[in-house]
Order: C-alpha cells, then sequence, then structure tokens
C-alpha cells in the first residue's frame, strides 16, 4: 500500500490526508520522532497544568502518552474528518478530558490567548511545500493563528507586529535580532544560564559569512529572572488567571507583586514589605532548614497578607509621577488642609488611592474597578481598605463617568486619575484602553473635573502614530498638556488641564513641588525619604 503524495504540494491537501488516514487505519503514524525521543524536551517546556493545543495532530500516539503521565488539558486539531472520528472513538473511555476537533489551524474557532502551549510536530513542513507567493502566505496565516491563541509575550504589538519589531531592534542597536520569550515556570540563576542553554542554537541562526567565534549579546527586557514565590493564585472571569507573589529586590527589601498570566511579564500592581515581616519570614525559613526538605526548594516567604504592606512607599515610577501632579493644583502647601476630590479609575493592588487617601486627610477618593475580584486580591494582599472617605466602585469605568457626566447635578473632581491597562496585547497601546481617549468621552471627563483641577493619564504607547493621535485627541479638549516621561519605562505621565493661560515655567512647577512635599513631610507622617516630588516634575514638557 502506497501512501507517498504524488508531488509535495498533495501534503497541503485535505483530500490526500483524508485518504491517507483511510488507508493507514488505525495504526498510528509519527512524524520525526516518537515521545520517548520527545519527551526531555516536552517535559522541560511545558508544565503539567498549562493549557496546549495540538496542531495536525494526525493519529499520532503523543497527545495520548502526554495525557497519560499528567498533561491532561490538551486539545487536538486536525484537518481530516476520518483521523478525528478515529481518535475520538480511540480517547473517548480512556482519556475522557483530552478533546479532538476537526478545525483548520488557518482559521482557528478559539478566543484569543486561550493555550498557553502550541505544539506543532511537522504540520508546518506539510504546508511549507515551496516558497510560492500562495504558500508563503497560508505559513503567515498559520502562524498569525498560532500567536493569536497563545498566552504571552509572542502576541504583542512589540513582539508581533512588524512595525514593534523594527521599533525594538532600532531600540537594541541591531539590524537581527531573535527574540525568546522565558515562561514563568523556567528558573534560571541568571543572565549566564539562560545565553549557556540558548547560545548554540543561536548560532544555528545566523547569517552566512559570520565568524563562529563571533560574541553575540544577549539583553533583557526586564529584569525579572529568578524565583518568585507565589502567595496567591486564581482566576477571574474578567481578569483572566492571576498570581499573588513576593521577590527579592537588589535592595534585600521584599516586594510583592499582582500578575496577570495573560500578560504575564508585567506587574500590574507592586507593593513593598515592611522589613518586619521580611524579618519573620527569615526566621521562618531557618526553623524550617532543620527540616528535611529536598533540595532546590523556594524559599517560603510566608509574610502575613495584608498587615506586611509598607503603605508609605510607592514602588511604581508612574504612581510617584502621578502624585506629582497635585503640585499642578493651586496653592499645594494648603492641600492638607483643604477638601479634595479625587477619582482614580483602575484599582490595581490599591496603591495608588490609598496613598492619596493616607498622606492628605481632607481627600474623599471615589475608585472605579471594573473586576471585582482585584477588589478581594487589594484588600486581602495589598492593605487596601475602603473608609468613609475612600469608596471603590465596581464598575466599567466608561459607563461610570458617562453615568456621572449624564447627572443633572454633576459630581466635580479636583482630580481624576486614569491609571487603567488594555485587554489587547496585539495594540501599540497597553494603557488606558482607546476608548478612554476617544475625544467624547474625553469630553465627559472634562464635565466632571473642576475648572482648575488636574486631569492625570498613564499613557503606554509604542506605536508613535497612534501616540500622536492620542495627544492631538487629549489637547483639543484639554489646551493645557504636559508630559512627563518616566526614564527606562515605555510610561507616560500626562497632566492636562483646561485653562493654558495658567500654564507654568519648569521653575515654577518645581517650586509648587517642593512646597507640597515641605507640607507633606511632618513628623509622624511617614514620608519616603527617596521620594522627592520636584524630581519628578524635572523633565515635563508642554505638548
Amino acid at each position: 500500500m502506497n501512501l507517498l503524495p504524488k508531488s509535495a504540494k498533495d501534503f497541503g491537501s485535505v483530500d490526500y490526508w483524508e485518504k491517507f488516514f483511510q488507508q493507514r487505519g488505525k495504526k498510528a503514524f509519527e512524524w520525526y520522532g516518537s515521545y520517548l525521543e520527545l519527551c526531555g524536551v516536552l517535559h522541560k517546556y511545558i508544565k503539567p497544568r498549562e493549557k496546549v493545543l495540538v496542531i495536525g495532530c494526525g493519529n499520532s500516539e503523543l497527545s495520548e502518552q502526554l495525557y497519560d503521565v499528567g498533561y491532561q488539558d490538551i486539545v487536538n486539531i486536525d484537518i481530516s474528518e476520518v483521523v478525528i472520528k478515529q481518535m475520538k472513538e480511540r480517547n473517548a473511555s480512556r482519556r475522557p478530558q483530552m478533546s479532538f476537533l476537526k478545525m483548520d489551524m488557518t482559521q482557528m474557532e478559539f478566543p484569543d490567548a486561550s493555550f498557553q502551549v502550541v505544539l506543532d510536530k511537522g504540520t508546518l513542513d506539510a504546508v511549507l511545500t515551496d516558497e510560492e507567493e500562495k504558500t508563503l502566505q497560508q505559513v503567515d496565516r498559520m502562524l498569525a493563528e498560532v500567536g493569536r491563541v497563545l498566552q504571552g509575550r509572542e502576541t504583542e504589538w512589540l513582539f508581533g507586529m512588524e512595525e514593534g519589531r523594527k521599533q525594538l531592534a532600532a531600540t537594541a542597536g541591531f539590524r537581527r535580532l531573535i527574540t525568546v520569550a522565558l515562561h514563568r515556570g523556567q528558573q534560571y540563576e541568571g543572565m549566564d544560564s539562560i545565553q549557556a542553554e540558548l547560545s548554540a542554537r543561536v548560532m544555528e541562526l545566523a547569517p552566512a559569512g559570520m565568524p563562529s567565534q563571533q560574541q553575540v549579546p544577549f539583553l533583557s527586557v526586564g529584569g525579572d529572572i529568578g524565583v518568585r514565590t507565589v502567595q496567591h493564585q486564581n482566576c477571574s472571569p474578567l481578569s483572566g488567571s492571576y498570581v499573588v507573589e513576593d521577590v527579592q529586590g537588589d535592595d534585600k527589601h521584599y516586594f510583592r507583586r499582582l500578575i496577570f498570566l495573560s500578560n504575564r511579564n508585567v506587574v500590574q500592581s507592586e507593593a513593598r514589605l515592611l522589613k518586619d515581616a521580611s524579618h519573620r519570614a527569615q526566621k521562618k525559613r531557618k526553623k524550617d532548614r532543620k527540616k528535611q526538605r529536598p533540595a532546590n526548594t523556594p524559599e517560603d516567604l510566608s509574610a502575613a497578607p495584608g498587615q506586611s504592606i509598607d503603605k508609605s512607599y510607592l514602588c511604581c515610577e508612574h504612581h510617584k509621577a502621578m502624585i506629582a501632579g497635585l503640585a499642578l493644583l493651586r496653592n499645594p502647601e494648603l492641600l492638607l488642609e483643604t477638601p479634595l476630590a479625587m477619582l482614580v479609575v483602575g484599582l490595581g493592588g490599591g496603591s495608588l488611592p490609598l496613598f492619596v487617601h493616607d498622606h492628605f486627610p481632607k481627600s474623599c477618593i471615589d475608585a472605579v474597578e471594573i473586576d471585582p475580584s482585584m477588589l478581594d486580591v487589594a484588600t486581602q494582599w495589598f492593605g487596601f481598605s475602603q473608609s468613609e472617605r475612600m469608596k471603590v466602585h465596581i464598575a466599567d469605568g466608561l459607563d461610570y463617568i458617562t453615568s456621572l457626566a449624564g447627572r443633572e447635578a454633576r459630581p466635580r473632581y479636583n482630580v481624576i486619575m486614569f491609571d487603567v491597562d488594555s485587554k489587547d496585547p496585539t495594540l501599540g497601546m497597553s494603557c488606558p484602553p482607546p476608548a478612554f481617549v476617544d475625544q467624547p468621552f474625553l469630553q465627559k471627563v472634562k464635565s466632571i473635573l473642576t475648572p482648575e483641577g488636574v486631569f492625570i493619564l498613564n499613557l503606554v504607547c509604542r506605536d508613535l502614530g497612534l501616540k500622536d493621535s492620542v495627544l492631538t485627541g487629549l489637547k483639543a479638549v484639554f489646551p493645557l498638556l504636559y508630559v512627563r516621561r518616566i526614564e527606562g519605562e515605555v510610561n507616560e505621565i500626562l497632566f492636562c488641564q483646561l485653562h493654558p493661560e495658567q500654564k507654568l515655567a519648569t521653575s515654577e512647577l518645581l517650586e509648587m513641588a517642593q512646597a507640597l512635599e515641605q507640607t507633606l513631610r511632618k513628623p509622624a507622617r511617614g514620608w519616603d525619604d527617596t521620594y522627592i516630588l520636584s524630581d519628578m516634575l524635572k523633565t515635563v514638557k508642554i505638548v
């Protein structure tokens, strides 16, 4: 029985594969390698609890053998109806949690970011039968779909779009760049161990004529390499899976972080743990060392969930800059004695509204958060609590502000802050979602801001064309616009006001920031000595 195609093009034909599996019957056919040959690599890079998609599964035993050793969240797809029927019958009783679906991998029906792993053991070769334009377009569609259904930074604008990759290469200062994603389950001692593992593979991709001893530099987007201690993990219907973890900083302080696993390289919220909590954790570790423990077990920090947070310390540079923007309010030295109405959209761990609440005793804060799970996280793990002066409203920020703007008696806020992220990583702007900077919506924001108030926005936008459009739209509604770039980050803090004739020179801004800081640096107020308000405004520019 001859199962070979008449030409390589037949490998891309549905009819060929239907006939292939009809003639082949139920006997497994393995492309390139069996499970025993590949299991070392698969077990290293795939974790048992991860959701795996196998594209072009055929009747290979690979998925079945992965399932049998504990990888039970596996979805298999193939374009052949015959083989999908065979595999369903073969696994219905023995492997009930594993699914087989007839589906074209270039037009998959799964939602975005549905899988942690996509596994292909030869399907790409079946598609890439020549280098004709039609074939290459088919390959592009396949890889685009794989990127769409994957969770991870691979689908972000910076890595997944041509313009983003060009910008990354230009920033790095190289014409040729390879990007590699390190997933959370992988642990490395540092960049040296990563380089040792990848160097041979990198050189296989080197351009022709490159000397074999050429040194290839390894660069890191962020320095988050090493062991984390997960304190809490859960799944929110709105935000997806998330973790709360503790890590040790360079200064030996411990920090607590909130991470959304759909965007796992971005720290959503961060807070510093008090030293006494870290000391208690260290004492516990010393006690635990007396017990028998397997080698290389990560140390357990076991700090108390909420009481361990240093509420006087702002970890995020963009939060520090946003607080410094309060100096734009007139008479900042009187802010501790003056009623201050504030609206914050985007709660996260709650450190931003909590800082204002604790340092400005006359402040009244409305915080808006779309995800009720985040309020639970902020309360249990980041020391957040509501009071008579601080209320959290579980609502979509767009709907909440639209509702306020539509009232006959509108509330007026001295300060409005947006610190809300986009759930779509393919856009060139990850903060805020585009709808928050549409001009009709900005008009609603304007309608609930006091005439002398300030609208402060955290903007994270890598797409330069899109950023110019956002700034133009903001300036049309708020004629006085200051921009403060966060050094070493993509964040830019925008300070928006209504009256351009009230613009301040840099020297005046610094004086007002110094006056506000002197007022805040009162005894027993718990002010962080490393936080210099005026430093946050030195590089502010007027658009």
